[in-house]
Parts: structure tokens; sequence; C-alpha cells
């Protein structure tokens, strides 16, 4: 295990830098904006591209990527909600999403307002769903943008910084101790159990406020 970590490890670092830190912005924008999301994981672009990171500029510098691609993805899905919005809702893809998370993610968006976009972030589906929900609202563009920003920022840090750490520790591991593949792997494991434990935590009080705001009104 140790060689092909090694191996996987030492192409992502070989390289070029400016690439690798494009290609995880570029990612992150499709993520949001054309809902690739649903189907590819920003976090495993964001962890790959992170254990590419080996120096504190090229993680400084992923980070900022990271964030500028979240935020003109989400910026594109606001602005298609806003235009086209409803017609994305009832197309093919509108409708293999399916119409039962249109409306989570609307009653969501009544309900919290920014802190629903702020949470969405880190939340399956939503994160991708929201930006075009508060696009066919009447939330304004401005307001949007201000929830997002430090949302997108805690995410990109939090990430680049477990990926990057991660391999950094592998690598000095690597030459010493023979099972230092099974701790970058369990490391990683560990990092995302911890991220699906929280997700599913916020999800599960987020579903609970809601359930009691609407209890009143039945």
């Amino acid at each position: 295990m140790d060689q092909l970590l090694t191996w996987v490890i030492d192409a992502v670092q070989s390289m070029d830098p400016v690439l690798r830190t494009l290609i995880a912005g570029v990612a992150i924008m499709l993520e949001t904006s054309i809902l690739i999301g649903l189907i590819v994981p920003g976090d495993t672009v964001v962890l790959v591209a992170a254990v590419g990171v080996t120096d504190v500029w090229q993680g400084v510098f992923l980070v900022i990527a990271v964030v500028i691609g979240s935020l003109l993805g989400e910026s594109i899905g606001f602005w298609l909600g806003h235009w086209i919005g409803p017609h994305i809702r009832h197309s093919r893809i509108g409708r293999w999403i399916g119409e039962d998370h249109w409306v989570r993610s609307e009653r969501y968006l009544q309900r919290r307002g920014g802190i629903a976009i702020f949470l969405s972030r880190f939340l399956p589906v939503l994160h991708s769903l929201v930006p075009l929900t508060v696009g066919m609202s009447e939330y304004a563009y401005r307001r949007f943008i201000a929830w997002t920003l430090p949302a997108c920022v805690l995410w990109a840090t939090v990430y680049v910084s477990v990926g990057s750490l991660v391999a950094g520790s592998y690598k000095e591991l690597a030459d010493r101790v023979h099972y230092a593949g099974y701790l970058f792997v369990g490391a990683i494991l560990l990092f995302l159990v911890i991220v699906f434990a929280v997700k599913k935590v916020i999800s599960r009080r987020e579903e609970h406020h809601m359930s009691d705001a609407d209890g009143p009104s039945a």
C-alpha cells in the first residue's frame, strides 16, 4: 500500500501547481453551477488537490482558488435560478433530482433565510440546489453572497488543511514506518467519517427546526 500511495501522492505533487490549483477551482465552480456536485462531490476534488500541496503558499492559493470557484459556481447557480429556474426544475434533470428535494430546498430557505444559505454548503444535495432556489426567490444577490462567502472560506480552509497535512505527515513517516500507508488511509477515512457525522447532525437539527416551525401553522 505504501508504494501505491507514494506513487499517487508523487503524481499529484508532480503536476504543475498552477494547473492543479486551476483544475480544483474550475471543478468546484462546475460542482454548484451545473449540479455536477450531485454526482461527483467537491470534497473529493479538493482533497485530491490538497494532497499535492508542498508549501504554505500553495495551500493559500489553493484555498483562494477553491473559494473563488465556489463563489463563481454559486453565483452562476443563483443567476440560472433567477433566469430559468422553473425551466430547470421541470426539465429532465430537475425531475431526476426529485420534486421533494426542490420543495425541501424552498422550505429550508423560507424557514431559515441566510442561515440556510450558510449551512447548505455543508449539506448533501442542498449545497447544489440552494443557489438555484435562492435565485428563484426574492432574495437579493448581495445578501446571498454575504452568507455564502464565509461558508465557502471555512469549507475550503478545512479541506485543504486536512488534505495537505495528512499527505505531508505520510511523506515524513513513509521511510520510517512500514504501515504509514494505513495511517494515511485511516486519517482520511476518520476525517470523512467526522464530516459525514457533522453533516448528519446539522441535517437532523435543521429538519427538526423545520418540523417545529411547521407544527404551529398546521
